[in-house]
């Protein structure tokens, strides 16, 4: 299992996408984790992860708490399947990406910075594989 988190458009906030990737590489003790930004012209995330569980996240997504999120990631490991994760760009995802997605997520219904979904979304993965553990940071 490899987990791809990928953010259409640059952050703004270099000190927002440091947090993410702060996440990132402590999620990446329990699995290995990439995070990048992409152009979605030049990257073809159905063609390069046919196989993987596609979550985009979505206002109109589905909401979970942080325990319905791990089991995600818990049948993923088990599955030994490939989690790919997609923040939109500043217009959000396009009708053909919602359409193909495995599954929408929504971090809330209030609206966010992209700075702040990626260092949310990176958060909840590192406390996903921390609530499967045991780990002391769920305290």
């Amino acid at each position: 299992m490899k987990i791809f988190l990928y953010f259409i458009g640059r952050p703004k906030d270099a000190h927002a996408n440091a947090i993410a990737q702060d996440f990132v590489g402590r999620a990446a003790h329990f699995a290995p984790c990439e995070m990048r930004e992409i152009d979605p012209v030049k990257f073809d995330i159905f063609a390069r992860h046919a196989s993987a569980q596609k979550i985009f996240l979505d206002p109109l997504g589905k909401e979970m708490d942080s325990g319905a999120f791990a089991k995600i990631l818990d049948t993923a490991l088990m599955q030994g399947q490939d989690l790919v994760f997609l923040i939109g760009g500043h217009d959000g995802l396009t009708a053909e990406q919602r359409k193909r997605a495995d599954l929408l997520l929504s971090l809330g219904r209030m609206t966010w910075p992209h700075e702040l979904a990626r260092a949310m979304l990176a958060e909840q993965i590192y406390r996903g594989f921390a609530i499967l553990r045991n780990h002391p940071y769920v305290r």
